[in-house]
């Protein structure tokens, strides 16, 4: 499968475009500057400019001739809420705009365990923050692609570590946000081997699911979604 990975430049996108790379997909790197594309480039990777903040046609020309897209953007926790929600929020409802109109067939977006959840991003229970708006931009992009009639899968990691992979995670429509009175973590590179298997197994279309580093391989969790 031709699979456009926007977002290539972050932590996870870095992890996905390589395993991506060594699987039998062909990975595009969507990249947002000129300087990123020639780094990557001399790494041997096909690459495109990406740049969310642009127009839907900047965007759906970048999609050309791929099949699958995996929106794996984020503003970054130093940036003000303007960036998040024009990053987080209108970006990737930009992208699915793009991919309906360049007839997609998969469309996989790296959410946030807890955004369906307003007590985490609610004045009243959370210091006023950017991740505030992180959560609810979170939300309503993943709201949006449910509704969108895109092909979607909807990945809602815990919190994010660098430890060394697993291999194996817990999943589930809603997770709680600790166990054993400890916070739920997963790997990123776990998470970018959760996108690749999504790509692998059909039966991860049209499904939403919080994930955290766990006891089960990562394919055979996800064979074990429900239809």
């Amino acid at each position: 499968m031709k699979v456009l990975v926007i977002g290539a430049h972050g932590q996870i996108g870095r992890l996905l475009v390589a395993k991506l790379q060594a699987s039998q997909h062909e990975v595009t790197a969507g990249l947002r500057s000129t300087s990123q594309i020639k780094d990557y480039q001399e790494q041997g990777y096909q690459t495109a400019l990406v740049d969310v903040e642009k127009d839907i046609t900047h965007l759906q020309a970048a999609m050309k001739d791929q099949q699958a897209v995996v929106f794996a953007v984020g503003s970054g926790g130093k940036t003000g809420a303007d960036k998040t929600m024009m990053v987080d929020l209108d970006g990737a409802v930009k992208a699915m705009e793009a991919a309906k109109k360049a007839d997609i067939e998969r469309f996989i977006i790296i959410s946030a365990i807890g955004a369906q959840n307003r007590s985490l991003w609610s004045y009243q229970q959370r210091e006023l923050s950017t991740g505030n708006y992180y959560y609810a931009a979170k939300y309503y992009a993943d709201e949006w692609l449910l509704h969108s009639g895109l092909a979607y899968t909807i990945i809602r990691p815990a919190a994010l570590t660098n430890a060394t992979p697993t291999g194996k995670v817990v999943l589930g429509p809603q997770l709680d946000l600790t166990v054993d009175n400890k916070v739920r973590t997963i790997t990123r590179s776990d998470v970018a081997q959760t996108v690749v298997e999504c790509l692998n197994q059909p039966r991860t279309i049209n499904q939403a699911f919080d994930i955290s580093n766990g006891d089960i391989l990562i394919a055979q969790a996800l064979a074990n979604l429900s239809s």
